[in-house]
């Protein structure tokens, strides 16, 4: 079967071959729901998604038992798998030969589970094959892309010449890869850092203040907008023109006798901090809420006796509190630190890369996109794999050690 599904797939489709249909497809429901209105939109799509998702669950958790009950089930996913094959297929032609391929694989599968289901037996059986799907998907969407970026890191741009190093040399001696490199390396130092601090003192003030709540709503509020958000709200305050300002900033230089800054244009750094503002902004808040939490479960003794020792206030805080959330303060800095290296919108929206603003994560898009430089784009991935790679692997060895101690 697996055989025939290939073949059908690589087979070209017949010319004159019209597309099939039920009379019913996704196309026509999204047709459909796109000339409703968007107060009811909403409800239909969430109700839609819950029935989905429910029937999801019941073929992963329920479809497997022994049961008469759970036979019928069998045999509705049966029907209703090909259903929705052909409602996916329907524009294709040959979606039929399809259709009978998915549900050969499908009625098969089901099938087996249901004889496994009355033999009482079966576990690692279904666990092998409701685990399938997910390790084809990370095979298919994440190891096999992986491996190619970095054999094609060392091919030339059409993907064609081998070029061994020369795009990694490209990386760190062109003036776009290096400044990409710089300025990833930048905001990773500043922006973990300044973020956590910030953090990590609203969180010790704020905790003491009335009003805690409403305090920590608004600190937070600017995790919950998107980088494009923030970037677009930010390019307001950074704006630059002649004459009446109506960047915020500028407006108040001007105030003060001061000329008019081009934040964003003015390099070496000055635009770089400007964006790095941006981003310590947006992660001020998460900051804040983790270390919130880990300040709280602190044991409230250790306080007391450190205070009856004759502790002030800052060396409550440097020895006892600080040790007891080190745990908390690591899986901040360590979280920031990837998304900042990471960071591609913020870049995107406000700059461009222009004026040696670029980092790696938009010069790698910006190479493979704007100047179709396979090459230069996967070896400019590759080293930000390789900045993000140590972050990983310790983030990992400190879950194991927390594993180990409880």
């Amino acid at each position: 079967m697996v055989g025939v599904f290939v073949a059908l797939l690589a087979s070209p489709p017949a010319e004159e071959a019209r597309p099939t249909t039920i009379g019913f497809s996704l196309k026509s429901f999204f047709v459909w729901i796109g000339g409703l209105s968007p107060l009811l939109q909403i409800p239909i799509v969430l109700v839609v998604f819950a029935v989905v998702a429910t029937i999801l669950l019941l073929l992963i958790e329920y479809a497997p038992r022994h049961g008469k009950g759970y036979f019928w089930l069998r045999l509705a996913a049966c029907f209703l798998i090909p259903a929705l094959a052909f409602m996916l297929l329907r524009p294709y032609q040959n979606s039929v030969i399809y259709v009978m391929a998915i549900a050969l694989i499908a009625g098969g599968m089901l099938f087996f589970a249901d004889y496994r289901a009355r033999e009482g037996s079966g576990y690692t059986l279904q666990l092998v094959l409701f685990m399938a799907p997910a390790g084809i998907l990370l095979l298919v969407g994440l190891i096999y892309p992986a491996v190619s970026t970095v054999i094609q890191s060392f091919f030339d741009k059409t993907g064609k010449d081998f070029v061994a190093l020369d795009n990694y040399q490209w990386v760190f001696t062109n003036p776009e890869g290096f400044w990409s490199v710089i300025n990833t390396l930048i905001w990773a130092l500043i922006a973990p850092i300044v973020s956590t601090i910030f953090g990590l003192a609203y969180a010790v003030f704020i905790d003491r203040a009335r009003g805690e709540k409403i305090l920590k709503v608004f600190v937070f509020m600017p995790v919950a907008i998107s980088f494009v958000g923030a970037g677009i709200i930010w390019k307001f305050i950074y704006d630059y023109r002649q004459g009446d300002q109506i960047g915020l900033l500028n407006a108040i230089v001007t105030l003060f006798g001061g000329k008019p800054v081009s934040w964003l244009d003015t390099s070496p750094l000055v635009n770089t901090i400007s964006l790095l503002i941006v981003f310590i902004w947006t992660q001020t808040g998460f900051a804040m809420v983790i270390l919130s939490a880990a300040i709280k479960a602190v044991p409230t003794e250790q306080i007391e006796a450190a205070e009856l020792d004759g502790a002030n206030a800052w060396e409550r805080f440097r020895n006892v509190t600080v040790p007891g959330i080190r745990t908390s303060l690591i899986v901040v800095l360590t979280t920031i630190t990837i998304a900042s290296l990471k960071v591609y919108d913020i870049v995107a929206v406000m700059t461009g890369g222009r004026a040696n603003s670029t980092v790696l994560g938009f010069e790698m898009v910006n190479q493979q996109q704007r100047f179709q430089s396979y090459g230069h784009s996967s070896a400019l991935a590759v080293v930000l794999f390789l900045f993000v790679l140590p972050l990983i692997v310790y983030n990992a060895r400190q879950m194991a050690k927390q594993r180990e101690i409880r």
